[in-house]
């Protein structure tokens, strides 16, 4: 596999897609925030100091997909036509999972756009639940799927991570 992102004399740039067929694409990407006890219950419970945590996360996900190409330099900046958060809670283990669903009609994919939807969401979870817990750890970013492209359909497999 070749790295794309630099060209013959090794300087970097952003990846040509001109020529590159406009197509469906969407990723669905996964995280885990891991908290103690105190800081799930005040979530749960609509006890935190700064506003309803999960539904501000919830935004700040949607959000953080729209900037995404303004965070990682070689991101193509791309018209998203869905982007959605959604979060599973696990009271047995006190974590918080987020999922990521972004959807385009491009010719480039929304991986990058999934991954940071899930990470700013679950940061956001860490800056609003911090005066409780420090120790939060936010783990597990990863995609889950994606679909469209020259590339074909990819579906995570726990299996085969090493």
């Amino acid at each position: 596999m070749e790295f794309t992102h630099f060209d013959d004399l090794g300087n970097a740039h952003m990846v040509d897609v001109s020529d590159k067929n406009v197509t469906g694409r969407r990723a669905l990407a996964v995280g885990t925030i891991r908290m103690n006890r105190e800081a799930f219950s005040a979530i749960t419970g609509g006890k935190v100091r700064k506003g309803d945590v999960l539904t501000v996360a919830q935004v700040a996900g949607i959000m953080g997909t729209k900037k995404t190409s303004d965070l990682i330099p070689m991101c193509h900046v791309l018209c998203l036509t869905y982007a959605k958060v959604t979060f599973e809670l696990q009271p047995e283990s006190c974590t918080v999972r987020a999922f990521c669903s972004v959807k385009t009609d491009g010719k480039t994919g929304v991986e990058m756009e999934a991954l940071t939807g899930v990470t700013t969401a679950l940061l956001t979870i860490y800056d609003m639940c911090k005066a409780i817990d420090k120790r939060m750890v936010i783990e597990d970013v990863h995609l889950i799927e994606k679909h469209g492209g020259r590339s074909g359909d990819f579906y995570y497999d726990s299996e085969s991570v090493r």
